[in-house]
């Protein structure tokens, strides 16, 4: 099963001036290198005038998928930088494309590193950064003379309470780290003196 992980939250842009330079970021999340690439072309398509579309992704859990792209800027100079923000942030699942309208001063290969790292970490910025967790939905069953009990103490406590149904007894659907199931299910137990019944329905990331 995968691990926690953070990506962005949706899609995020950002523009800034840079010595005359339009530099305009985009971001999104994808899960496949396909997902990448038609993001990338849909902003070339969308900045089709601008002088440089450069891009960047990460993708998979180990990061097995990462590509770089300067897109006629010197090498070395737009892509690379653009893909390690994504690395020293701990991003995954994320694509980059940095739109550049020439304003006809020269950066220099330096100030082009900084001015396309930039221009990602603020359009990160935008799109949100988020932790994405695992957690276990439990199915917490017990009788109607523990709904206020339990709902309450459900409430005041660090875990989710995601739904009750009301059927023959009452149950409850709460969202619990994955870490935690061994300690939610002994502190459902001693709250119902053993008068419930516990199982998992599915497990899910949720995002913080």
């Amino acid at each position: 099963m995968r691990e926690n992980y953070r990506t962005i939250k949706s899609l995020g842009t950002k523009e800034l001036i840079i010595s005359k330079s339009r530099f305009i970021a985009h971001c999104t999340r994808v899960e496949t290198e396909e997902e990448a690439l038609s993001f990338i072309q849909h902003i070339k398509k969308e900045h089709s005038s601008a002088t440089h579309n450069c891009s960047a992704y990460l993708i998979g859990e180990h990061d097995q998928i990462q590509k770089a792209n300067d897109d006629g800027e010197p090498s070395g100079t737009a892509g690379v930088p653009m893909l390690d923000v994504l690395k020293k942030q701990g991003l995954k699942d994320c694509v980059v494309v940095v739109t550049r309208y020439y304003g006809g001063i020269k950066l220099g290969a330096g100030g082009l590193v900084r001015a396309y790292g930039k221009a990602t970490s603020q359009g990160l910025e935008a799109a949100q950064i988020v932790e994405r967790k695992l957690h276990k939905k439990m199915k917490v069953s017990v009788d109607y003379t523990l709904l206020g009990k339990i709902e309450n103490e459900i409430r005041q406590s660090d875990y989710i309470l995601d739904d009750i149904v009301y059927m023959e007894g009452v149950d409850f659907f709460v969202f619990v780290d994955r870490f935690q199931e061994d300690t939610f299910r002994e502190w459902m137990t001693n709250l119902t003196s053993g008068q419930c019944t516990i199982s998992v329905i599915e497990e899910r990331f949720l995002e913080f």
